[in-house]
């Protein structure tokens, strides 16, 4: 098999940067992979074929557009095969489709010119690219897509799926967990599926982090100021002996040209008085929390923005706004807001002076874009990590004003929960 040649000297490095499936991981990457080609690094990104949703192909079409000193490297999928574990949300079946189909890239890898110095990986493929990297003489990072706090018991997952009294609480939903330098966990806000062995996500976080002291660094999109104890408890090998070094490089900026929201409505408001309303790229409330959502923000009058969607895939997004939210809600909340439909550059409407808090589901993604840009969050956490973003937004107070019902959203919030 080929392998890369040294590094000559003054020659800028070559990374490969190869994420796995969804918004939620493609955007980190294609932010990271824009701020190292700005600082001279020579970049391939790895895009999956085909993707899951359409927003992650109209975001590619559109980074390689504005970047074409970006190299594009299209790997086609195997075609999935069914496996024993529980898997049934399709980004999750995409992460299982990449990891079975990672033999496939030494080939494609290997003729990249100049050699690659280093790939930087996305945290479920990161046992398979880690030998694969090896075996082509190249350094592996990993690109942690969640925060710092949620990484820490991901990393200590193995070492607690060895405690069986803990296991047996967590059947139940009850009782803590400890972890070193971090103190105690309510079992109950860890994800279910972390903690069945018989899921995929939990048998891919188990394998993957289990290879993690074999890479050379572990990029996460967080800052020090911001997430110090959790960054401090894993440097310290306490939670999680021998791991490689985290790196703390977020928040992770905007690209130099990322597709602008055409939203003339939001510069006719006031400073400070729009309620920005999302809940990301795959979560689909319920009828009854839509129904429950209309209700508090008719009550409360303030002036909103909310963005909606019918189903975790936007593909299979079919119905319209007013089928969602009610053609009598739009009628009777004209003049105090609106309810827009499918993908819109959230930073831009976050940074936006109008805007003066945003409802979110806490994804890690929304949280770091709305603390590095000061806009208070009301908390409504709805699946996965969302659950320990709550207990530690609820605890945590360092004057970016984040939050869990409070201020100026009070009085709907009670409508709502």
């Amino acid at each position: 098999m080929a392998t890369t040649t040294k590094l000559e000297k003054g020659a800028p490095p070559h990374l490969a940067l190869f994420p796995c499936a969804g918004m939620g991981h493609l955007m980190p990457f294609l932010r990271l992979a824009a701020m190292l080609a700005s600082r001279g690094c020579i970049v391939t990104f790895i895009t999956v074929q085909p993707t899951v949703s359409a927003a992650e192909s109209d975001h590619l079409s559109i980074f390689f557009s504005t970047h074409p000193h970006i190299k594009r490297l299209d790997f086609q999928l195997l075609p999935y095969k069914k496996s024993k574990f529980l898997n049934d949300d399709p980004f999750f079946i995409q992460f299982e489709a990449i990891g079975n189909s990672v033999h496939l890239l030494p080939p494609l890898l290997s003729c990249l010119s100049p050699s690659l110095s280093a790939i930087v990986a996305d945290l479920p493929v990161a046992s398979r690219v880690s030998q694969l990297a090896s075996d082509l003489s190249v350094s592996t990072y990993i690109l942690i897509t969640t925060s710092a706090r949620f990484f820490s018991p991901m990393v200590y997952l193995p070492q607690l799926a060895q405690d069986k009294n803990t296991k047996n609480d967590a059947g139940g939903g009850n009782g803590y967990i400890e972890l070193p330098g971090l103190g105690s966990m309510p079992v109950s806000s860890i994800p279910p599926a972390m903690l069945d062995d018989n899921n995929f996500f939990a048998v891919s976080i188990s394998t993957n982090v289990s290879s993690l002291f074999k890479v050379k660094g572990i990029f996460i999109n967080t800052f020090n100021w911001f997430e110090a104890e959790a960054i401090e408890a894993l440097n310290s090998s306490g939670v999680a002996p021998h791991l490689a070094p985290i790196l703390p490089v977020g928040p992770l900026e905007s690209f130099e040209i990322e597709q602008a929201s055409d939203l003339p409505w939001l510069d006719e408001q006031a400073p400070e008085s729009v309620v920005f309303i999302s809940f990301g790229s795959r979560t689909a409330l319920s009828k009854d929390q839509i129904r429950e959502l209309t209700t508090g923000l008719e009550k409360s009058g303030c002036t909103f923005l909310w963005v909606v969607k019918s189903s975790k895939v936007d593909k299979d997004d079919k119905e319209g706004v007013e089928d969602i939210v009610g053609e009598s809600f739009l009628g009777r909340t004209k003049k105090k807001g609106i309810v827009i439909k499918g993908w819109v550059n959230q930073e831009q409407i976050l940074a936006h002076p109008a805007i003066g808090g945003f409802v979110s589901h806490c994804g890690w993604n929304s949280v770091i874009e709305a603390a590095r840009l000061g806009v208070p969050i009301l908390a409504w956490p709805q699946n996965g990590t969302r659950g320990l973003m709550r207990r530690w937004l609820k605890r945590w107070d360092s004057g970016c004003g984040l939050g869990t019902g409070a201020g100026w959203g009070r009085n709907w919030w009670t409508e709502i929960t």
